[in-house]
């Protein structure tokens, strides 16, 4: 496994990432199978852990945090806040009031002393960034988290954020972890040229593109969408729709790619972002151990110039075929409001 300096901080991460989002009731229960995934991760050579307080509502970290015993000093441990956890008001969000909460249910959670890198799961449009970086300031001064970064937020967002760290003269984010696949490349426009003007680490999240590119759905294949991911979002999957048709095509010419070099189409999705000069890491999130060592087994899978070009002749560089789940969007498009003058306000001719 290789390593890689994680922005500026001079913390050195494996380029693989261990995600365990599907470790927890909303993946897989079995606490003890989920921590055997964990030490063999470990055992070939990730250094890397990546959790958030959200997964399975807080089940993630308890189990992260079991694994770690006897082996925390070794392990960059990342997890993250925003979104709610449980009822009631200011239990959300990026204020200081949840975050000082937030940090210490996780540090607790995870049964340790300190946080490596402490991200911020997504933007927050309520609470001023000024005061999201302050908090996160403090907390590492008081020795709760080593570094900070950020998750999911568009370039204009990051390059807002680090004009406010230097005008204020507060610590910046000095990571951020974004979707990026094969499929979806669109942040290969503005958010990953954003990161390397300002030193930031990334960390990418689904390479498989929500399992499009785990090989399971194929265009002359059946697609079952009463199980799995296909279930909770079906119009992603399905193949009467024209968009995923083009989703399914790419995916048919990614697999005869693949079995050109000798490689499964799982091993050429994760290969192919941490072939990016910007991407520092890229968060591999198995439920079996199975998975975790079909998609290890690939680390050491170089693209060459060839392989890159054609890949860029089947998706465009740039461009998404899909949209990722879980992606932030400003109010300034989700909100039809922000877009359209009141009526009577909207012609050129009074």
């Amino acid at each position: 496994m290789g390593y890689r300096s994680l922005g500026g901080t001079g913390i050195e991460v494996s380029a693989h990432c261990l995600g365990t989002m599907m470790f927890g009731a909303m993946g897989n229960p079995d606490h003890e199978e989920c921590v055997r995934i964990i030490h063999a991760a470990l055992d070939r050579g990730i250094n890397f852990v990546d959790t958030a307080d959200r997964y399975s509502a807080g089940e993630s970290e308890v189990i992260v945090g079991k694994a770690l015993k006897g082996r925390r000093d070794d392990v960059v441990l990342a997890t993250k806040v925003h979104f709610r956890m449980g009822e009631g008001r200011n239990r959300s969000g990026n204020s200081r009031r949840w975050i000082v909460r937030a940090v210490e249910d996780s540090l607790r959670r995870l049964d340790t002393d300190w946080i490596d890198l402490y991200q911020v799961h997504r933007p927050d449009h309520t609470t001023d960034v000024e005061e999201t970086l302050s908090v996160l300031g403090d907390l590492v001064r008081a020795g709760k988290i080593r570094t900070f970064g950020c998750s999911t937020f568009p370039a204009e967002e990051l390059v807002e954020a680090h004009h406010v760290a230097e005008r204020r003269a507060l610590p910046r984010f000095r990571t951020e972890q974004p979707p990026y696949s094969i499929l979806a490349r669109g942040i290969e426009a503005d958010v990953l040229p954003v990161a390397l003007r300002y030193g930031m680490g990334v960390l990418t999240w689904s390479p498989l593109a929500s399992g499009f590119l785990s090989g399971k759905y194929r265009l002359d294949g059946p697609i079952d969408l009463t199980s799995g991911r296909a279930a909770l979002t079906p119009a992603r999957f399905d193949p009467a729709i024209p968009g995923n048709v083009a989703k399914l095509e790419a995916v048919e010419e990614l697999v005869e790619l693949s079995e050109s070099i000798g490689c499964t189409l799982p091993e050429l999705a994760v290969a192919f972002p941490v072939a990016h000069p910007a991407v520092t890491s890229v968060i591999i999130g198995p439920r079996t151990m199975e998975q975790m060592e079909s998609l290890v087994k690939g680390a050491g899978l170089e693209l060459d110039n060839a392989v890159l070009d054609r890949i860029d002749e089947i998706v465009a560089p740039g461009t998404n075929l899909y949209r990722p789940d879980g992606v932030w969007r400003p109010p300034a498009l989700a909100d039809a409001g922000r877009r359209r003058r009141a009526l009577g306000d909207r012609a050129a001719a009074s």
